[in-house]
């Protein structure tokens, strides 16, 4: 996959990038795979606004993806296929009993190619293993948590995990932010780095793209009045906050810590954080 840049014809083209979409090879989804997808717009059940900058935005369809793929499953890839709820690509698979299913496509997956899934599957791109069969320092992505849930980390463009080492019940993973973390060996994982890795290069370019995503847009505080925020008010030009940072309800922020405290880390070996252990 390759960035596309256009002409300056428009100011709001002027450094705007793209994708390509070379490597997608159908237009139109599975309408058995696909679900109605329902905005809030940042609402709650009352109509109040409780997530701030969301609204607007195209109409989505949900694309089912599998993230389990049963043991035994044998399937040959059919299509690359976009999915706006995502950054990575997603590939069409059918299986020899004729059904098909979504899955997260691995960078250089083909159509044709064979995707298998179970303890027996070859160390192939795309095919899923438990992390005990998995040979260590391989790459892998859409890797399982909680035993049974199916992918929950490694899932974005361009993301890659690596099997550090397996000791008995526990396998250590190297995830992207750089935490080591002990993962049930018994847990799956997709072979390969998850696909569409240019994604984080495009420039959106102007606000009007952004408005079609579904975000709104986001005033400072420290433009504002003070009755509005606390970062507000003051004489003259542009100035500091004056204080720690806060949201608009005073609340501390950038940096406060929400972690709750009963939240456990002992399946943390290595913290993302630089120079701190569990």
């Amino acid at each position: 996959m390759a960035i596309v840049n256009y002409k300056p014809t428009t100011p709001g083209r002027r450094g705007m990038t793209s994708r390509d979409f070379d490597v997608i090879t159908a237009k139109k989804p599975v309408k058995s795979l696909v679900r109605v997808k329902k905005t809030s717009n940042g609402r709650n059940n009352q109509g109040r606004i409780t997530v701030r900058h969301r609204g607007g935005g195209v109409r989505r369809f949900y694309r089912v993806v599998d993230f389990k793929l049963a043991p035994g499953t044998e399937a040959v890839v059919e299509a690359i296929e976009y999915d706006p709820n995502r950054s990575a690509y997603i590939a069409r698979i059918k299986d020899d009993k004729g059904v098909y299913h979504y899955i997260i496509a691995a960078a250089g997956m083909k159509v044709g190619a064979k995707i298998s899934s179970g303890e027996e599957a070859p160390i192939e791109k795309g095919n899923r293993l438990p992390l005990k069969n998995i040979p260590v320092g391989s790459v892998i992505h859409s890797v399982e948590l909680q035993l049974g849930k199916g992918a929950q980390l490694v899932r974005s463009a361009g993301a890659s995990a690596q099997l550090a080492a397996k000791d008995g019940e526990y396998a250590q993973v190297k995830l992207p932010s750089g935490e080591v973390r002990m993962i049930n060996s018994n847990c799956t994982a997709s072979i390969g780095t998850v696909g569409n890795e240019q994604h984080q290069n495009v420039k959106i370019g102007k606000a009007g793209r952004k408005r079609k995503m579904g975000f709104r847009p986001s005033v400072r505080g420290v433009v504002m009045n003070a009755v509005d925020h606390p970062h507000g008010g003051g004489d003259g030009g542009a100035h500091g906050i004056g204080r720690d940072p806060r949201t608009p309800w005073g609340q501390k922020t950038l940096g406060y810590k929400t972690r709750r405290r009963k939240t456990s880390n002992k399946f943390i070996v290595r913290t993302r954080h630089e120079g701190k252990r569990r």
